[in-house]
């Protein structure tokens, strides 16, 4: 469980960054960062809150209209400040990238990496395989220019290898932003657009709470299976590269997500209430006496007081 956002637009990054990445902080406390662009990487991360890891000096040095940023609940690696996200490769082009999800596979794709192609990894983090998994794909096209048929065909790349769940977003430098979503849809992601210039600022975040409190509109699924190229004219591109039978993380509805996100077109608040009648109607059919009803944990609270309503 994670918080990834990415921002492409018309002013300095690191505001919406900092603001959206409070709004998903209850996907990840352990460690929190940003990578911004302006012409070069400017980078910022460590353990801690998002308020502790980030300081007046960064917003200062995290300089760029575009930008990728990251809260992380460790699933792969451990706890360490060279595991925090994003993480980011000098070629081709220079890609900045972040996840959320677990990759099952992540041990055999690392020693592959560097045993057939020289790239060594320098955390044990499973977001910087698919990095270099996506870089490798992309490398091998020699392009001189990205054009969306080249996207496709490294994610597709990322698709054929990584096996797992993952939600990713990255910036290719010069190039444009690209998020995608694994071939089952696991963990969610989404994009909107905010109309602040001759030309729209676009947005990728786990949850449309990000989004809405940055005031990004037209809010999207990255469907499974699917990557979203928004070019440096932002221009959006995407296509359903395969489709597979969608299969999201239900802890997503019942626990990981904030009560007024929306994921894959369903309110986290409503399914919440929902399942909660469901069980207290099962309740009632078992003809259980119920004397209190606790929610454990806190995001159970709108479960137990439909339950509670039902049984009173």
């Amino acid at each position: 469980m994670c918080g990834v956002l990415g921002v492409i637009g018309n002013h300095e990054a690191f505001p919406d960054l900092y603001q959206g990445l409070l709004a998903v902080q209850h996907r990840g406390q352990d460690a929190a960062g940003i990578i911004t662009y302006d012409g070069r990487f400017h980078v910022k991360k460590g353990n801690g809150l998002v308020r502790d890891v980030f300081t007046v000096e960064n917003a200062q040095r995290l300089t760029g209209k575009v930008g990728i940023g990251h809260t992380r609940y460790p699933t792969v690696g451990g706890g360490r400040g060279e595991d925090a996200q994003p993480f980011w490769a000098s070629s081709p082009f220079g890609i900045m990238m972040a996840h959320n999800g677990n990759v099952v596979n992540y041990a055999k794709l690392k020693d592959k990496l560097f045993k057939k192609h020289h790239r060594i990894l320098n955390s044990d983090c499973d977001a910087e395989v698919i990095l270099h998994v996506f870089a490798e794909a992309l490398a091998l096209q020699k392009a001189r220019a990205l054009k969306p048929h080249h996207v496709w065909k490294a994610v597709k790349g990322v698709y054929d290898q990584v096996k797992g769940s993952y939600s990713i977003v990255a910036y290719i430098a010069e190039q444009g932003l690209v998020a995608f979503r694994d071939p089952y849809g696991i963990k969610p992601l989404v994009y909107g657009l905010r109309r602040d210039g001759l030309l729209p600022s676009f947005a990728v975040a786990s949850e449309s709470v990000s989004l809405d409190i940055m005031n990004f509109q037209d809010i999207k699924n990255v469907e499974p299976g699917q990557a979203v190229f928004i070019d440096q004219n932002r221009k959006l591109h995407s296509r359903r590269i395969v489709r597979c039978p969608h299969t999201p993380c239900l802890f997503e509805w019942v626990y990981f997500a904030r009560p007024d996100s929306i994921i894959d077109n369903v309110n986290v608040y409503l399914c919440r209430v929902n399942l909660g009648r469901f069980l207290a109607e099962d309740i009632k059919k078992l003809g259980l006496e119920i004397d209190v009803v606790v929610p454990v944990p806190d995001s159970a609270r709108d479960a137990a007081i439909e339950i509670a309503r039902i049984l009173t």
